[in-house]
């Protein structure tokens, strides 16, 4: 074996690749081949989308759950550990195992240069093979048309929203990001669309590629009713919904979304309605506002553009206290701090801006600056990374109040490392 521990499998990989990100199928489909996985034994869905798709593959992974299938989830980037991104039935990877499988996919890619996106995705599923799962749940890493998931096709797939983020690998604008998710579609296959508000490109990209289409607010839809809501398309309606574990307004389309995809592939993979309710009542995601009560809420979210800036300010306004609410941000130099800080003007009475490291990382007077901008009148502090911030934010908050940290999974995850070793130190 190369290496021996899956932190060094994971440093080495870093630097495989020229290019850290590197779109194309080419080189993932020369391994699959050579791993004779191209049309894997197991039948996948695929979900794509520049927000939410995360808590639609969550949903999906319960439900199918529910009705008894052995499921494999993967998806990224993760909050505190490799291992989150390979599930199966609810249990991460072990070191051990992606360790072996690591050493498979090297053993066969030959001269084949892999970029760590790319090796973790061929892994993925050569551990759901080890496994003998029935469903895999495959979340698009970037864009969707030339991400290392396409690759592999799928009973149905499901594009989640579309907005900006990533623009310098996507395109400029919505049109041009949208033909990139709607590369995840086949023909004749289910093609499910959870925005509302679908850039034209991508519909049209539908048609082109024969896709089944079918668009929330269009085709299918849901509606409050009471503690319950139903979901509804064409002549067929579901009742008396549980509302979905995760919280927030959206995660109703989002639920709405996979049910309509279930729905849409069951001839190959049936999923009744007692097990879509109890997927909606058992789903679990972390960071999309995940509430931690206390004297001081902490308020957890890996909103870090401009569409997922505007559903957490709408979270916050319609769970506001009498206290409170101090911002820990720290967010990527690549990211449209301007666009994110506008979204949640109002929504808080103190910044505490903290700088992250790496190639794609921005110092807190960058960031502070740019919050500036946007909101010269907010109050805000800077420091020089975000467990600084968190702390600082911390020393001052009351009881009553509450802290919300975002920006990246990078940012969340480094707050919720420190609260996780002061739990486990017993402090």
């Amino acid at each position: 074996m190369r290496f021996n521990t899956l932190a060094d499998w994971l440093r080495w990989q870093e630097h495989l690749h020229p290019n850290p990100i590197d779109l194309g199928l080419d080189r993932v489909r020369r391994v699959l081949s050579a791993m004779r996985l191209e049309q894997p034994p197991f039948k996948v869905l695929t979900v794509g989308g520049t927000n939410g798709k995360g808590s639609c593959a969550a949903f999906l992974d319960a439900m199918l759950r529910a009705q008894g299938y052995k499921v494999g989830v993967y998806t990224s980037p993760h909050l505190l550990r490799y291992n989150e991104r390979v599930g199966v039935n609810g249990v991460e990877a072990s070191d051990a195992e992606f360790c072996a499988a690591f050493e498979r996919v090297d053993t066969v890619r030959g001269e084949t240069s892999l970029t760590y996106f790319e090796f973790g995705t061929l892994a993925a599923l050569d551990i759901f093979h080890d496994h003998k799962i029935e469903v895999a749940v495959l979340e698009v890493g970037m864009g969707g048309r030339l991400d290392a998931v396409n690759a592999v096709d799928s009973l149905g797939a499901l594009v989640a929203s579309v907005g900006l983020d990533h623009m310098e690998w996507l395109g400029p604008d919505r049109d041009s990001i949208g033909y990139e998710k709607a590369g995840i579609y086949r023909r004749h296959r289910p093609a499910i669309c959870g925005d509302r508000n679908p850039p034209a490109c991508l519909l049209q990209t539908a048609q082109q590629l024969g896709a089944d289409l079918q668009v929330l607010g269009r085709d299918f839809d849901w509606r409050a009713n009471g503690d319950c809501w139903s979901w509804q398309a064409d002549t067929v309606r579901i009742e008396a919904l549980p509302p979905p574990a995760l919280l927030g307004r959206t995660q109703y389309d989002n639920a709405a979304s996979v049910i309509a995809l279930l729905r849409a592939v069951r001839a190959d993979l049936e999923v009744g309605d007692s097990a879509i309710r109890e997927g909606l009542r058992k789903a679990t995601i972390r960071a999309r506002f995940e509430r931690v009560p206390g004297a001081v809420e902490m308020i957890f979210d890996v909103a870090h553009n401009q569409d997922a800036a505007r559903v957490l300010a709408a979270n916050l306004a319609a769970t506001r206290g009498q206290g409170r609410t101090l911002a820990v941000v720290g967010m990527f130099r690549d990211k449209t701090a301007e666009a994110v800080a506008q979204e949640l003007a109002g929504s808080f009475d103190l910044w505490f801006a903290g700088g992250l490291g790496g190639a794609r990382g921005q110092s807190a007077t960058e960031l502070a600056a740019r919050l500036r901008t946007a909101l010269p009148r907010a109050r805000l502090e800077e420091h020089a990374s975000v467990a600084d911030a968190w702390r600082a934010a911390r020393r001052i908050a009351q009881r009553g109040d509450r802290i919300v940290v975002f920006g990246s999974f990078q940012t969340v995850g480094a707050i919720l490392r420190i609260l996780h070793e002061s739990v486990t130190n017993g402090a």
